[in-house]
């Protein structure tokens, strides 16, 4: 009896709460693409834990016991909205939303806050809406994983890979002439005479919002393509008003376990000093920096940061969003290991070294943006960046080198190296809508790129003929004791404009089509020119002990080198300049046949007018040529939505490939080693790619994606050996076909996630992308000889493509707990993998040159101890595996031999700390 009362009594009291409630429910849409709905948006009555997400279908429900509230509804990359709502008991009640991204008023509407597309659920929502097959990685994700420039953000995307010790990428095992690099949508310049794209590792993420790796061609982009566009899309003012500060140190574990650090003299720390040659630079002792090394005592890593940012309201709906940063970066690095080059199919090193090598590189950056909002359809964005990246390398190099002299061929090398990049970008965009059906984008851009390699320098010595210990100058070539200038300007116009019109509506604010006509166009100057000046000291005239290699200051000076006894010296000038013209117009047709159906055609005209002059050794005259063709390049993008939660898209383009200016110009380049020089022969390649792409979102942070890709590049363009006995490098077309077919899987994958009773959160998450492929090129001696006038002599018929990899892999695990709304921990570990990939195709018999695979983990921990006060924590490349370059000539069809070591060295573990405060 007393049972029956109980339950009697708690479900009497159950059923009078239960009217005590009621409810709210409703639809978000976006209001910035034709009030589509909104799926996994949030939705929460203020001063209470009681909150929901939209589900696919951007609908929503929440119990609440009566009253009156506050309903907040926001997304990532929308404006908040706070509505008063009334919970009526035993009554549902429905309040629908749009949410929008322009700022704009509404009554009985309280805006919040305007953020913007940095999280990584708003970016993946994006992929997933695009018809177009695209990725992104942003400003959140970047932080979680520690990444700390561009370089290395877009190594976290399937088919990416990074060429160690280079900012340069690969993507689906095309390297740096098939890749485009784009700022808001506009061109950078190269800050390298042998690349066509800048260096993304001098791109700190402190500028960056979001990068967009889109791998399909799209009419609007510039052609010149086949690998990825990566556009950098810079960092603007959301939310509220904040003055950030940055502070960050830390070490490499290989520095740390040196006794001295050395880099050449001259530069200074922060690496803003112009070195300059002196009036006679003719007479090495004339200079005014030093010839020997420079102990440097500062070996911590650093790095300091400020950023800033602020709303002003400019009439009743106009803005201007204000944001600066400014940072200063410094790392040290040490590595040491063989080097050798030239080998023989015999497996004789031409060059047998061990470099121990000391680099000091920097990076200063200042970004400032406005977005001027004049009213919610019509913005202005300015956007203004300069910076300073600083590379010093001081390498010494002991051992054996066939050209060296005595018996025993061994010697010694140190050289030192620095390379400054000085960029200043301006660029001005516009958006406006003029109606519901018609809308416009422009934008114009300008860029200064200043490169320098003020005073590289290089001694060499080889041990003396009269049989003694001592050592003596070695001086049978130019580059054995020399100084080096260079310097390359590009300077770039580029501008972008285009119109869409919306036709075949279907119901308010919602059309079934959209053409788009544009125009977009660079017009790019490049000077680049050279001085070396090269010492002969008498051989045996100077004798010193191997203790006294860096004392040379004393044995180059005026007593020392003496013109009228038997010294000389030389001077080497080249140069060349030219321009890249490029102006094109494009239209493409969006078409929505269905619910379902999406279809995108493209195509796009561009006229291109390449032009380049040089003077050189081998034409002291001048020798100019024009490439200026017509092409129309196609493009189709489909999307067909299988559900509300996958997709399935497909992408098909024809583009083309330019040679650079370096490579058209028969100018030598020397290295340690090795000497490399251009081909005013070479042509423009012709691509065709395609991809075939399903997605699956099972919910708004999660994805499983997997991509297949083919691409057939006609006349490819490649390194290789010159047939002589130089053995120099240069470029040419080395055959008809290269074919490259893959696939590409990605997941987003929650392990866990749980709220307790203040929804406060704990997360643990998953990721993992990877790429397999297939590769494979032609090699036509024929060809090569016909083309260019000298021979191949290639070891193999065919081969994989350059700097490509079979088999990439990122993989990442991230676990998050907040303790308080102000206050949670972030841990990730991360690990990428790369197998073996070809460096250097083989000739005269000799085994390709093969980069061995190496895996990279990294753990880092972030955590917010206040709503003000960040604290970061990092332990990266954990493993520190060996970097092994080597001769496959076990493989080789005709002569095999043990494969041979090329080099070899570790770049040790990078440990930090970081502290973050925000005003």
């Amino acid at each position: 009896m007393k049972l029956k009362l109980f339950i009697l009594t708690l479900f009497i009291s159950t059923l009078s709460f239960a009217q005590t409630k009621g409810t709210l429910t409703g639809t978000i849409t976006d209001k910035d693409s034709n009030n589509e709905t909104l799926p996994f948006a949030n939705v929460l009555l203020k001063g209470t834990p009681i909150n929901a997400t939209t589900d696919i279908d951007g609908k929503y429900s929440v119990n609440a016991p009566a009253g009156n509230y506050i309903l907040q509804f926001s997304f990532i990359g929308y404006e908040s909205v706070e509505i008063p709502v009334i919970v009526k008991a035993g009554e549902t009640t429905t309040y629908n939303q749009a949410l929008g991204s322009s700022s704009y008023k509404l009554e009985d509407v309280v805006i919040t806050t305007n953020t913007n597309r940095q999280k990584e659920t708003a970016l993946l929502l994006d992929q997933k809406n695009a018809v177009e097959i695209k990725q992104s990685i942003g400003a959140q994700e970047l932080s979680r994983k520690g990444v700390s420039d561009v370089a290395s953000a877009v190594t976290k995307v399937s088919g990416v890979s990074r060429q160690e010790g280079s900012g340069s990428v690969f993507v689906r095992g095309l390297g740096d002439r098939y890749n485009v690099t784009t700022l808001n949508g506009l061109p950078l310049p190269s800050n390298n005479p042998k690349n066509k794209n800048i260096l993304l590792d001098i791109f700190s993420t402190d500028i960056v919002e979001s990068v967009g790796i889109s791998k399909t061609f799209e009419s609007q982009n510039y052609a010149d393509f086949a690998g990825a566009n990566v556009d950098i899309v810079s960092k603007k003012m959301t939310g509220s008003p904040f003055i950030q500060v940055g502070l960050g140190l830390g070490t490499n574990t290989n520095v740390a376990k040196l006794d001295k650090f050395y880099l050449q003299d001259g530069p200074s720390y922060f690496g803003f000093n112009k070195i300059s040659a002196p009036n006679n630079p003719l007479l090495p002792y004339n200079y005014s920096n030093s010839w020997d090394r420079q102990e440097r005592k500062n070996t911590l890593n650093n790095n300091i940061s400020l950023s800033a940012g602020k709303k002003f309201d400019v009439g009743a709906n106009s803005s201007i969003s204000a944001f600066v940063t400014a940072g200063f970066d410094a790392e040290n690095r040490y590595s040491e290991g063989i080097y050798r080059t030239t080998i023989t199919a015999q497996g004789a090193a031409n060059t047998d070294l061990f470099r121990k090598s000391y680099q000091f590189n920097t990076n200063s950056t200042i970004m400032g943006t406005a977005d001027y909002k004049i009213n919610r359809n019509n913005s202005i964005l300015f956007t203004t960046l300069f910076l300073n990246s600083t590379t010093q390398d001081y390498s010494e190099y002991e051992g054996f080198n066939i050209e060296f002299s005595g018996l025993d061929q061994i010697g010694f090398i140190k050289r030192g190296t620095f390379d400054k990049t000085q960029l200043i970008v301006n660029q001005l965009l516009g958006k406006h809508k003029y109606n519901e059906r018609i809308t416009a984008n422009w934008s114009l851009g300008y860029s200064i790129l200043d490169n320098t390699i003020p005073d590289r320098m290089q001694n060499t010595f080889v041990p003396s003929s009269d049989g003694s210990t001592d050592y003596t100058f070695f001086k049978n070539s130019s580059i054995n004791n020399h100084r080096y200038y260079q310097g390359l300007t590009e300077k770039e116009w580029s501008a972008n404009i285009s119109g869409s019109y919306n036709f075949d509506k279907v119901d308010e604010d919602t059309f079934k089509g959209k053409i788009t006509l544009g125009y977009s166009g660079k017009m790019k100057t490049v000077d680049f020119d050279s001085q070396q000046y090269s010492f002969f000291p008498e051989t045996n005239k100077t004798l010193f002990s191997k203790d006294e290699f860096n004392n040379t200051d004393q044995y180059l000076n005026s007593t020392n080198f003496d013109l009228a006894a038997g010294d000389s010296s030389s001077k080497l000038s080249q140069f060349y300049n030219g321009h890249l013209n490029i102006h094109s117009v494009y239209g493409n047709a969006l078409y929505n046949f269905s619910d379902k159906l999406s279809v995108l055609l493209g195509g796009r005209f561009e006229q291109i007018e390449q032009y380049v002059y040089y003077i050189s050794l081998d034409a002291p005259d001048g020798i100019g040529s024009t490439y200026a063709p017509v092409k129309f390049l196609p493009s189709i993008i489909a999307k067909y939505k299988l559900n509300d939660k996958q997709n399935l898209k497909f992408a098909a383009s024809n583009t083309y490939t330019l040679p650079q200016f370096k490579e058209k110009v028969k100018i030598l380049f020397q290295e340690v080693g090795q000497s490399y020089e251009g081909n005013d022969k070479l042509y423009a390649s012709t691509n065709y790619n395609a991809d075939l792409s399903w997605e699956l979102y099972p919910s708004n942070d999660e994805i499983l994606s997997v991509t297949a890709f083919g691409k057939l590049i006609q006349n490819p363009i490649n390194e290789m050996y010159t047939n002589s006995s130089s053995g120099n490098i240069t470029w040419a077309n080395t055959g008809d076909n290269a074919v490259v077919t893959g696939i590409e899987l990605e997941l987003r994958k929650n392990i866990y996630t749980t709220s307790d009773v203040n929804n406060l959160k704990e997360k643990l998450s998953f990721g993992f992308n990877g790429s397999y492929m297939y590769q494979n090129m032609d090699l036509s001696n024929a060809k090569v000889l016909s083309e260019n006038g000298f021979g191949a002599n290639f070891t193999y018929k065919n081969s994989k493509l350059s700097g490509a990899a079979d088999f990439l892999a990122n993989a990442d695990v991230s676990f998050n707990k907040e303790f308080n709304n102000d206050k949670d921990i972030t841990v990730t570990v991360t690990y990428a993998h790369v197998s073996d990939k070809l460096a250097v195709i083989g000739t005269s018999e000799r085994g390709n040159l093969i980069d061995k695979s190496v895996g990279r983990l990294d753990l880092i921990i972030k955590s917010n101890l206040s709503k003000k006060l960040n604290l970061g924590l990092s332990y990266k490349n954990i493993l520190n595996p060996v970097y092994q370059r080597f001769t496959d000539q076990s493989n080789a069809p005709l002569i095999k031999t043990a494969d041979v070591l090329a080099s070899s060295y570790k770049i040790g573990s990078n440990l930090s700390l970081s502290l973050t405060y925000k005003f």
